[in-house]
């Protein structure tokens, strides 16, 4: 593959299947307002228009945006953990990553870049949809419960005061820890945020991890997360738990 060693020091990877309907141009677009910040768009074995509309957009902003063509479809995980090797590759940084519905909103995962900018001592950053008082939190009732369940039993896994590891809204930093981290495909193709924060728990003290409430996100219509990927995701907690183990 033919690698940009110019795509910049930040570099934020979108995971896309079937998103030709729902993938933000003008969303994608703001992101790139920040200067040194650019785009890795991964087309995860899609049957839509999505590499054409990702093609399109990448062919706009030269040396900004790169579009990464999975041939099959392998996930959510597997897309991102793609994304981000080939970001480390290109010798970013920052690397991280957002959903391509933008639920995060730009500006919000702007804001985050810049808070973990001026946060030296903070290696990951995880962008938290804890609805508060001056928030604008839209998420689903029933979705948002049984989020809460699932990241109640992930943080006693992780041994670590997480209140929302399902975010997609993340970032870190390049280092051995991340690299290490990478190395190895996930269990869960839906579940990866908390086996991929264990694993960086691992080689960082908890002192290098920061989570910051969000203060927009809104829960975009058409979601692949069904019911049933919610209980086999926490079912497969179990999985992670001794997958976690037989790293230490």
């Amino acid at each position: 593959m033919e690698l940009n060693p110019d795509m910049g020091p930040i570099q934020l990877v979108v995971p896309c299947y079937n998103e030709a309907l729902r993938f933000r141009e003008d969303e994608a677009s703001a992101l790139l307002g920040k200067e040194g910040l650019s785009l890795i768009l991964v087309n995860d074995g899609s049957t839509d228009s999505t590499a054409d509309c990702l093609e399109r957009f990448s062919q706009a902003h030269p040396g900004r945006v790169k579009t990464l063509h999975l041939m099959s479809n392998r996930g959510k995980a597997e897309a991102v953990r793609a994304g981000m090797e080939l970001a480390i590759e290109q010798g970013a940084k920052v690397t991280g990553y957002l959903d391509g519905d933008f639920a995060t909103p730009a500006s919000e995962m702007l804001r985050l870049v810049d808070i973990f900018e001026q946060s030296e001592s903070t290696d990951v950053l995880l962008g938290s949809r804890w609805l508060h008082l001056g928030a604008d939190i839209q998420r689903q009732t029933l979705r948002h419960y049984g989020g809460r369940i699932f990241a109640t039993i992930a943080s006693q896994i992780l041994e670590l005061k997480v209140y929302d590891t399902q975010c997609g809204a993340k970032i870190f930093r390049v280092g051995d820890a991340l690299q290490n981290a990478m190395q190895e495909d996930f269990v869960s193709p839906w579940a990866f945020d908390v086996e991929l924060i264990g694993r960086l728990r691992q080689g960082l003290p908890e002192t290098a991890f920061l989570e910051v409430p969000l203060n927009r996100w809104v829960d975009i219509k058409g979601s692949k997360i069904t019911l049933l990927d919610m209980l086999q995701a926490t079912l497969s907690l179990i999985s992670i738990r001794r997958a976690l183990k037989s790293r230490t």
